[in-house]
């Protein structure tokens, strides 16, 4: 039931082609396909905002995978009081427009992650654990047992969301386990 309300009326273009053949190209997602909930409106004036904004995405570009992108935003959010946090933006434009604007580009990415069929998440997830330290089977295991994931979800997101976040991923891990010949997890 859910899987069909995530295919029709959150992300049509998802449901099109969850399993692909070949390199899929980058997706470019428009506000229209992904849309941001539960956001308040900016008072910073619009232009000023749209300038920080873009300066903001080059920052973001400079993080090679869209995971990445999702994991160093979800560690700019405050654990205990739920605000995000940038010593240098908030020089600028101080901690209310920092946490307004982390909080819109966090749930951006995640939704664009979302809008990925499962072989493009993979590929991400992939070029992600490339990018760690370490022993990639060993990486995948700790995922499997510790799922380091789990607080990346934004806050704001919807029930549906998160649960096709976490599905997502055991599916891709569990894709990308039998790859590497990692150990099935202890169903106990």
């Amino acid at each position: 039931m859910v899987g069909a309300f995530v295919k029709k009326v959150l992300y049509p273009e998802r449901a099109a082609s969850r399993f692909v053949t070949g390199h899929q190209k980058n997706t470019n997602i428009s506000r229209r396909d992904c849309r941001l909930y539960n956001l308040k409106k900016s008072n910073m004036n619009p232009n000023r905002e749209a300038a920080l904004a873009e300066s903001w995405q080059r920052t973001l570009a400079g993080i090679s995978t869209v995971l990445g992108r999702l994991a160093y935003l979800a560690s700019l959010r405050n654990a205990n009081t739920g605000t995000y946090e940038h010593f240098g933006l908030a020089q600028r434009i101080g901690a209310p427009e920092v946490d307004r604007l982390l909080k819109r580009s966090h749930l951006d990415i995640f939704q664009e992650w979302l809008c990925f069929n499962l072989e493009r998440q993979k590929r991400e997830l992939e070029d992600y654990f490339f990018e760690l330290e370490g022993d990639k089977r060993e990486i995948v295991a700790n995922w499997l047992s510790l799922e380091p994931y789990g607080p990346w979800v934004p806050a704001e997101s919807r029930d549906v969301e998160r649960k096709l976040f976490y599905t997502d991923l055991e599916v891709v891990l569990e894709l990308i386990r039998t790859d590497y010949g990692v150990a099935s997890r202890d169903p106990d």
